[in-house]
């Protein structure tokens, strides 16, 4: 039998990004932005905003994302999408909403594209906590780059090498389309 992990040795000069950030409480988003910017960058990967490796979408909030995750991951110009975002739960049930609706989405991201879609959305009851996990104690945005490399890494091995082939055996014969790609 074959074994597939997704590795950090190749070649990743050809590896393309996108991360999409929530605005909404971007002191902690601003940090997990930077995590994740120094694990890609460790990597050897060109974080710069005007290189062709990563690209950064703004948009208002956590709930906002998953749609926008969607679309650059159905364009197929990316290897994996980084969400980024921090839902601070508050007196209300908004955050119980927000939280459920934004994993929801980026689950269905990520498999109704076949593009790796990594959930980088910080759920926490303070803000503290969140801090904590921004940076203080860790910063989870390089957990969740480094998740993306990985993930990204893996699904290059997993597509048949010959573009060739017929979808065919892909669907009927997976892993004798994997050898043979």
């Amino acid at each position: 039998m074959t074994v597939f992990e997704g590795n950090f040795t190749e070649d990743i000069s050809s590896l393309r990004f996108a991360i999409v950030i929530g605005r909404f409480n971007d002191l902690v988003t601003d940090k997990l932005l930077s995590g994740c910017q120094d694990c890609l960058k460790r990597h050897g990967v060109d974080v710069n905003p005007d290189g062709t490796q990563v690209d950064y979408i703004w948009v208002p909030g956590s709930f906002e994302v998953p749609m926008v995750a969607r679309q650059v991951a159905l364009s197929h110009r990316y290897d994996a999408v980084i969400c980024l975002g921090a839902i601070i739960r508050g007196q209300t049930p908004h955050f119980d909403y927000v939280a459920a609706e934004s994993a929801k989405g980026i689950a269905a991201a990520a498999f109704q594209t076949g593009v790796p879609v990594v959930f980088g959305i910080l759920t926490t009851d303070t803000l503290q906590q969140a801090l904590e996990r921004a940076g203080i104690k860790s910063n989870l945005g390089w957990n969740y780059a480094l998740s993306a490399l990985e993930m990204a890494s893996l699904m290059r091995q997993l597509r048949p090498r010959n573009e060739d082939k017929p979808l065919e055996l892909l669907q009927n014969n997976p892993q004798q389309a994997l050898i043979e790609g």
